[in-house]
């Protein structure tokens, strides 16, 4: 398994600085953020602007990559591809595929994002919709030699009670997923942290799809039993703080929560996984800027490198 870090976290560094820390604490691989140089999502960031991507920046990133000896693990673009407004919906959709074709110049193998949903209808609606929309697009990829990669979070931000805005984050939701769609390039970026506050059994998900895992996030959730029952399975729903506070949850570095990580690498060995394994920081308390960032993602890969050893 190789060790990498996906860029969005920081807030300033450029993506030769990102590249420089990836080498000097001794990752394998770094995951690269890809959305657009405009945009409002949190936890976002343009390392690549895929819409002017050309030969000789191209060849820039690659020396940049050789020079330190760091692999592009994954382009990185997770927006909302079922978006109620029809405009931005072919906006985030036509900029997908700009990901897509800028993973195929640079050989880099993997295109994480989101299906997203449109709340204003129910899931079985918006699998007709994801019917429509997906099955060319991973078709497109396919002839890039690219994998799409879905992370299963339900993205409860987008959802004002905090509930359900994708229509991929269960092993109930998956089966339609891979019902619709059983190209082999078409898979999961497994993310233990949302599934532990979601009630699934990640280790159970990782054995039943091990066929679809084809990329792993490393982020962990710290959960808050006593609290849990005073908020409910929702989540807090007045006097928020910001839009991370659930009240019984938060995520948290690895080896920082409440995720068994010794029985998620055994599981991981036992599948007999061996791609990356993506630290994805978003943990409030190592967020003040970008050095406190860095603390973050070098804790979790102290911790990350301990349990692999083992």
């Amino acid at each position: 398994m190789k060790l990498a870090y996906l860029t969005a976290c920081f807030n300033n560094l450029s993506l030769e600085e990102k590249v420089k820390f990836a080498a000097e604490q001794k990752f394998d691989a770094i995951e690269l953020s890809c959305w657009p140089v405009t945009n409002d999502r949190d936890y976002s960031s343009t390392d690549i602007d895929v819409s002017h991507l050309n030969a000789e920046t191209k060849e820039n990133i690659l020396e940049m990559m050789k020079k330190n000896n760091i692999e592009i693990a994954s382009l990185a673009y997770y927006d909302n591809n079922l978006h109620p407004d029809r405009a931005v919906r072919e906006r985030n959709i036509k900029h997908l595929y700009k990901v897509i074709d800028a993973a195929g110049m640079l050989n880099v193998p993997y295109v994480g994002t989101f299906i997203g949903r449109n709340m204003n209808l129910g899931f079985e609606e918006n699998f007709h919709e994801f019917k429509k929309i997906f099955p060319d697009i991973i078709k497109y990829a396919a002839d890039k030699n690219v994998n799409v990669l879905i992370e299963n979070c339900s993205m409860p931000g987008w959802h004002k009670e905090g509930w359900g805005a994708t229509i991929s984050y269960s092993p109930e939701l998956w089966d339609r997923m891979f019902e619709i769609i059983p190209d082999k390039n078409f898979g999961l970026n497994f993310d233990p942290s949302h599934l532990i506050w979601l009630g699934v059994d990640y280790v159970k998900a990782l054995k039943d799809y091990k066929e679809k895992v084809l990329y792993f996030h490393a982020k962990d959730t710290k959960i808050f039993e006593d609290k849990k029952s005073h908020y409910s399975i929702l989540g807090k729903q007045l006097d928020r703080e910001n839009e991370w506070d659930y009240g019984w949850w938060k995520h948290k570095i690895p080896g920082s929560g409440s995720i068994d990580w010794v029985k998620i690498f055994q599981t991981l060995k036992e599948i007999k996984y061996d791609g990356f394994v993506s630290i994805e920081h978003e943990d409030l308390d190592y967020s003040e800027n970008d050095e406190i960032i860095k603390e973050g993602l070098i804790k979790g890969k102290q911790f990350l490198d301990s349990i692999i050893k083992k």
